[in-house]
């Protein structure tokens, strides 16, 4: 599938999915998000992809929030269904059973920080910015700034960057527990890239059955998550792969991992 407003490129079992609108700092609008749903969908049925990362295109901007003149004459109907859109869209990328790294290269602002919290976790370069600035154009977060920020950094943070509107660095995103890493510009791919390849050395199943379980679990009370846990360890012993990685390391040698 081609994409106007997306670049999808593939490395070995990796995959790179760009917001390629450079020339609008990669602001989302309505078509863009609909390719990312597309994106997502393609990524997730084809079995030579095991992990996304999503980054922006140029040296300015991850994302720097929802389109902006597209949104200005919408009325409360169309609004709703802006907003439904990208939460469908983001949506689908939490919910994505690979592991997706979100690789923060500039502005992420509203919808472009909204898209960084619905990846499983975010590495920054130096140069990046986050910020739920919406309150200031006088709306709310519409694609889950609100439900992701909270779960991210905490009730009371949340609230003080939404109401505010403050826009905060790489330092004070890694300080809250925004982001996981802050590197140089220069050295964001190959860091997430590298991560990535850690992820990928592991047995896979495990890993989806563990992104799943972390997922699922939040939205549930303890006991409930716990069952959710037991669940999936106990599966984890009808594959191939634990009875590889576990005579792997009693034999001390490498696992070799099949996703069976």
């Amino acid at each position: 599938m081609s994409f106007q407003n997306l670049l999808l490129e593939q490395k070995n079992r990796m995959a790179i999915l760009f917001i390629n609108r450079p020339q609008a700092l990669n602001a989302l609008n309505n078509d863009t998000l609909q390719e990312i749903n597309a994106a997502i969908q393609q990524i997730a049925a084809d079995d030579s992809i095991e992990l996304l990362i999503i980054t922006g295109a140029g040296d300015k901007a991850f994302v720097a929030g929802a389109d902006i003149a597209f949104m200005q004459n919408l009325n409360a109907i169309q609004g709703r269904e802006f907003g439904a859109l990208g939460q469908k869209a983001f949506m689908a990328v939490e919910a994505l059973e690979k592991p997706v790294i979100a690789a923060v290269n500039g502005f992420a602002l509203g919808g472009g920080c909204e898209l960084a919290m619905c990846c499983d976790f975010r590495i920054a370069s130096t140069r990046a910015k986050f910020g739920q600035p919406e309150v200031g154009l006088g709306i709310t977060p519409g694609f889950g700034g609100t439900q992701r920020l909270p779960r991210l950094v905490g009730e009371g943070m949340a609230k003080q960057l939404l109401f505010t509107a403050d826009v905060i660095n790489a330092a004070e995103a890694l300080r809250i527990g925004l982001v996981n890493q802050v590197v140089e510009p220069e050295e964001l791919m190959s860091t997430a890239q590298a991560i990535g390849e850690r992820i990928l050395s592991k047995g896979q199943i495990a890993v989806r059955l563990t992104k799943a379980a972390v997922n699922n679990g939040l939205q549930t009370d303890i006991n409930s998550a716990m069952s959710i846990e037991a669940d999936a360890f106990g599966l984890c012993f009808s594959t191939a792969d634990q009875k590889e990685g576990m005579q792997a390391f009693l034999e001390k040698r490498k696992a070799e991992f099949k996703n069976q």
